[in-house]
């Protein structure tokens, strides 16, 4: 289709029609930014898996056209990725001063730091940041972590917002409202775009300030009559700041457990984020010795991750916490979508061992980071965008905000629903979905054990059908020479019942293995021996459907002598 004037693309390689693993790029001719670099978590069902990151294959061929990476704050979904994948895009990165400083210690992990460029901005000094043909407005928003910003894009094609991750709490913990004049100073400009959250479309009103939590706390903290145990995301640091000043209040010394918050509070209050003057924070080692109830205790594990801190306290594996009656126990975050069936195990083991456990569901221990209904619309208000994406949600959230934003005023035909790997185009005749040359073909990359991208979808499918259908080993061994079975063959079930409504699954098998070697004749000749293999494992697929509903892997072992 021919375009009048300069045209610009937009492409999401992550964070659209999901939650976490932001990130899309706008590109020209000459040049590409990128916004954000996060990682993802894996489905209950993605056995194995560690973490889940964006392909870029797009990117890795146009390297050399990204001027930058530019990072709205600090959550896992927005920067995990940098560490894995930074030296495949090879730009400066663009960040807030705690952003950095949370990017840089995964870097250190990494063993990347100091090689990357990272240039820290003050969204109050209401930078432009020059990338190319693009010119990167930061403008602060709050979120559930301090330092968050969205961006003003300026481009050859109009202005583009990205509210980022963002709500409109009047009374942020650290006291840094986000930006209304910068975002009502775009909307006289002129927003050709709006790319919005939308995560929290479904809730009614504003969202509640994270401050409310702090009330909670000051109830339960005076009321627990021992140890207080308090599981939340790792970066939440003004979560962490409550309980330090709630905690300073009741006397009370607060020690962090799991590598992640540890990390993510050290660099904090190193970096000013976190105050605590009166000394509440005490070392893990310190917290060992001393009265339990004197002592709050934040850890991971909010999200049930197998592997985090409330979780082996849960199953007794802890080194330091054994919990018993008169603990008292806060999940303060609600699950994320597929993570429900592992929190609530944690919650029922840790009442079964007689904790007080506290959650969302009896108080109000955890508020959104993410903008509802009100504060939706009034960023369509402040922004007066001619059109809209609405992103950072599923497709139920999509669909609503559509709802929503027509009701606000925006025409529906200007409101664009975009997948993954959809080419958007963005030029002087609007906004659209370009089918011609789109979409681009956009996978999963799988980090497990620290490997990156050697799973694929076909192994990770593999897997699923061994944890659902079971596997079943056949040993069948024949004479070379004449094709006959010496001895039986041998059939191992695992995963399954190995009897069905009477019926002996392993000796119906090996029978009907014996009876396609019969029916083979001759012994194979060479180059055969896989087509005999292949009709005994299809023959005995077979048998395992008609016999018991179930299509196990097959393994079959083909020897001769």
């Amino acid at each position: 289709m021919t375009t009048s004037g300069p045209s610009v693309r937009l492409i999401f390689l992550g964070g659209i029609g999901e939650v976490g693993k932001n990130l899309f790029l706008l590109e020209t001719e000459r040049d590409i930014v990128v916004i954000d670099c996060g990682l993802g978590f894996p489905e209950e069902d993605d056995f194995g898996i560690d973490i889940v990151l964006p392909d870029i294959a797009y990117l890795r061929e146009r390297q050399a056209k990204i001027r930058g990476i530019f990072i709205t704050h600090g959550h896992e979904d927005h920067i995990g990725g940098l560490a894995h994948l930074w030296p495949e895009l090879g730009a400066p990165v663009h960040a807030t001063k705690l952003t950095a400083g949370l990017i840089e210690g995964k870097l250190r992990e990494a063993k990347l730091l100091g090689q990357v460029p990272i240039h820290v901005f003050d969204p109050d000094e209401r930078p432009k940041l020059e990338a190319g043909d693009f010119t990167v407005e930061p403008f602060r928003v709050c979120h559930s972590i301090p330092d968050a910003v969205g961006f003003g894009i300026d481009t050859p094609a109009g202005l583009i917002v990205h509210t980022s991750d963002f709500k409109f709490d009047p009374t942020p913990i650290d006291g840094k409202q986000s930006d209304f004049a910068l975002l009502e100073q775009f909307g006289e400009r002129g927003v050709k775009l709006l790319i919005s959250d939308c995560v929290h479309v479904e809730s009614t009103g504003w969202t509640k300030s994270e401050r409310v939590v702090g009330q909670t706390y000051e109830e339960i903290f005076a009321q627990a009559p021992g140890r207080i145990i308090i599981a939340t995301f790792a970066s939440l640091i003004a979560r962490v700041q409550q309980v330090i000043d709630v905690a300073g209040r009741h006397g009370r010394r607060v020690a962090t457990l799991g590598r992640s918050l540890e990390g993510n509070v050290r660099i904090a209050t190193e970096l000013g984020y976190l105050d605590d003057p009166g000394g509440v924070l005490v070392p893990a080692k310190a917290a060992r010795g001393m009265n339990p109830r004197d002592l709050v205790y934040v850890v991971t594990g909010s999200q049930g991750e197998p592997m985090a801190v409330l979780n082996r306290i849960s199953n007794g594996e802890h080194r330091d916490i054994e919990i018993g009656p008169g603990d008292t126990v806060i999940v303060s975050a609600t699950p994320i979508p597929g993570n429900e069936t592992s929190v609530f195990k944690i919650i029922d083991r840790l009442f079964g061992l007689g904790a007080e456990v506290i959650y969302s569901a009896r108080a109000l221990v955890h508020v959104s980071g993410h903008a509802s209904q009100d504060e939706l619309v009034r960023m369509l208000e402040l922004t007066r965008p001619d059109h809209a994406i609405p992103t950072h949600g599923e497709a139920r959230h999509l669909a609503l905000y559509t709802d929503l934003a027509v009701a606000a005023g925006v025409p529906r035909e200007r409101i664009h629903h975009v997948g993954m790997g959809d080419v958007v185009v963005i030029d002087a005749d609007g906004v659209r979905i370009d089918d011609e040359d789109g979409p681009i073909e956009v996978g999963h990359v799988y980090v497990e054990g620290g490997v990156v991208g050697e799973i694929t979808d076909e192994m990770l499918d593999a897997r699923k059908v061994l944890a659902r259908e079971g596997v079943v080993v056949a040993t069948v061994v024949i004479d070379g020479m004449t094709g006959e079975l010496l001895g039986d063959p041998e059939v191992f079930v695992r995963g399954f019942a190995q009897h069905r409504r009477g019926i002996d699954l392993v000796s119906g098998a090996e029978d009907r293995i014996a009876e396609v070697v019969s029916d083979y004749g001759d012994p194979p000749a060479e180059g055969e021996w896989r087509h005999l293999e292949r009709m005994i494992r299809d023959e005995t697929s077979d048998y395992f459907w008609s016999t018991a509903r179930r299509r196990p892997t097959i393994i079959v072992s083909l020897q001769a002598i």
